[in-house]
């Protein structure tokens, strides 16, 4: 089985989110990543209220919206405008409009930015916008299922196991892996043409996107520190490294990490703790923000990944569990009840790859492992954060490529990776 393709559009799960949202607040961003298929859920979404798309990604109603913002933002409910970055002067017209009339569902934007890192985007719409993360596609859209794994461990943990074996082969988790979630890339028909696609997205979003935030004086260096920084993925920041040699200094390379972050590009995971002190303490991992940009960033192809020896099985093993960390946490921005996400680390070598927290307090952790078995021992860092946490720990997970669901200890399971996009009833 090779990588998986789209041959036609894709029903995507944020779409029902957004129109439950627009019920209770004013305005819905939805914001994440170029080309994931935000301009198209808001196209939907316009087409089924009977409204227009305002296109701000044209440079010629750009021009037109620059000079008179005012008159863009009164017409039918919804307004529906597309990657208001490029005028972020339309939000002050927003912000008017709303002092006069703070009904919900009024406007639904998209932006390929981060709304609090644009320009006079800071005080316009506080406390009056509420964001959605649109990110790339999921397993579980790409097969056209609605998986729903990280809501049933919240819920109801004892329903995981009841699934039969997994029939996934390792060889298939790694070319899902390798092909990611970007819509563009997974419509190519082949490993050359989606690489090719690869490389001018970080091109286009290095180049364009991150002129809208930030005026980098060494932009030269990006492509190099965006490489570096796939090295990392999965592994805990590493800002000196990945600035080393690059002639820049620590403050401005630290700089330059939060704009990759602010154009979507890498994911900064938090440490994750208990009190606000063991959550500033921790050091933040950091993951790419799809594991098919990392591969290629990172030229690793399926066949250097099939191969046993000790170099691919590390490089798989960051990959995977930035794989899997994306997939889950897109489960999690469809859910109401979810507060937070976090990394666990301790001084004395557990580590716990993913914690998600929900809004009641509870917990649930997960750890991602490349091998067809789980002994006990690798079982150790959940178990001892489940005894730390105590009841408010509804479940551990050690998601691996082996076959059989099976639950290990009190709360603390062992399932197939593919589990992540298998439905359970």
């Amino acid at each position: 089985m090779g990588a998986p393709r789209l041959t036609g559009q894709v029903a995507r799960r944020v779409g029902q989110v957004v129109a439950e949202r627009l019920t209770e607040e004013p305005v819905v961003a939805l914001q994440g990543p170029r080309s994931v298929g935000k301009s198209t859920v808001l196209a939907d979404l316009a087409r089924s209220l009977g409204v227009e798309v305002l296109d701000l990604d044209s440079p010629r109603m750009r021009e037109v919206v620059q000079r008179d913002p005012d008159a863009y933002t009164s017409g039918g409910t919804p307004v529906c405008i597309d990657e208001y970055q490029h005028v972020p002067e339309i939000l002050d017209a927003i912000k008017a409009e709303l002092n006069r009339d703070l009904r919900p569902g009024r406007y639904i934007l998209t932006g390929s930015t981060r709304y609090d890192a644009l320009p006079l985007a800071a005080q316009s719409l506080t406390g009056r916008l509420h964001r959605l993360p649109v990110l790339p596609l999921s397993q579980g859209e790409i097969d056209g299922v609605h998986e729903n794994l990280l809501e049933v461990l919240l819920t109801a943990p004892h329903a995981v196991a009841t699934k039969a074996p997994s029939t996934t082969s390792k060889d298939e988790y790694i070319e899902r892996v390798v092909a990611g979630g970007m819509p563009i890339a997974l419509q190519r028909t082949s490993t050359a043409s989606r690489e090719r696609w690869f490389d001018d997205y970080v091109q286009l979003v290095l180049d364009r996107d991150l002129r809208e935030v930030a005026n980098v004086r060494q932009r030269e260096q990006l492509p190099t520190l965006m490489r570096r920084l796939a090295s990392q993925t999965a592994q805990v920041l590493n800002v000196a490294q990945a600035g080393e040699g690059l002639g820049i200094n620590r403050t401005t390379t630290s700089g330059y990490v939060r704009h990759l972050e602010d154009v979507f590009l890498i994911r900064r995971l938090e440490a994750w703790g208990r009190t606000l002190r063991a959550r500033v303490a921790g050091t933040p991992k950091v993951h790419v923000i799809d594991s098919g940009i990392a591969a290629r960033l990172l030229r690793l192809r399926p066949d250097k990944l099939t191969r046993r020896d000790p170099a691919s099985l590390t490089e798989f093993g960051h990959l995977l569990e930035t794989f899997a960390v994306g997939e889950l946490i897109k489960q999690g921005s469809w859910l109401d009840d979810v507060s937070g996400y976090g990394h666990w680390r301790t001084h004395d070598g557990d580590e716990v790859d993913l914690v998600i927290e929900g809004g009641d307090g509870s917990v649930v952790a997960f750890e991602v492992k490349t091998a067809g078995r789980v002994p006990g021992s690798d079982m150790r860092s959940l178990t001892r954060l489940r005894d730390i946490v105590g009841e408010a720990f509804v479940a551990g997970v050690a998601l691996y490529t082996g076959e059989r669901s099976y639950q290990f200890d009190d709360r603390l399971w062992v399932l197939p990776l593919d589990r992540l996009w298998t439905p359970i009833s």
